[in-house]
């Protein structure tokens, strides 16, 4: 019968305590509310090709999503009314474009808060930063 060697103990390391989360609950709220208007494929779709293109019409939108008219403009009154979207309307058509207002003021606000003054968000391997144009 085979000698089996007992495993050696596993040194246990204490947890460090925790760092108080020093952002506003506000703060926290309406990322929160932005990120789950983002968790819909149709409507970060959108966002990004607003981004892209910068101002578009909702024909164009429909065409790249390959969706009706009504599912777009579905999409687009939620985006809108958050605040992540606005319209400039030319007779009978509506031209979107990304507002950046809502979405600067969160990071902005965030990025303070967090007590970090290079504005930057460490993760193991890699950093996200804020920095405005």
């Amino acid at each position: 019968m085979p000698v089996v060697a007992p495993k050696p103990r596993a040194t246990r390391v204490p947890p460090r305590p925790a760092s108080p989360i020093k952002i506003a609950d506000s703060t926290i709220k309406g990322l929160v509310d932005v990120f789950k208007l983002l968790a819909d494929e149709s409507r970060l779709k959108i966002l990004i090709a607003l981004g892209q293109d910068g101002e578009m019409h909702v024909s164009a939108l429909c065409d790249l999503l390959q969706s009706t008219q009504p599912a777009v403009s579905h999409h687009l009154t939620w985006l809108r009314m958050a605040g992540l979207v606005g319209f400039r309307r030319v007779g009978k058509h509506n031209y979107y474009k990304i507002q950046s207002g809502l979405v600067r003021d969160l990071l902005e606000r965030f990025f303070e808060d967090s007590g970090n003054g290079h504005k930057q968000l460490h993760f193991e391997d890699f950093s996200l930063a804020y920095r405005r144009r």
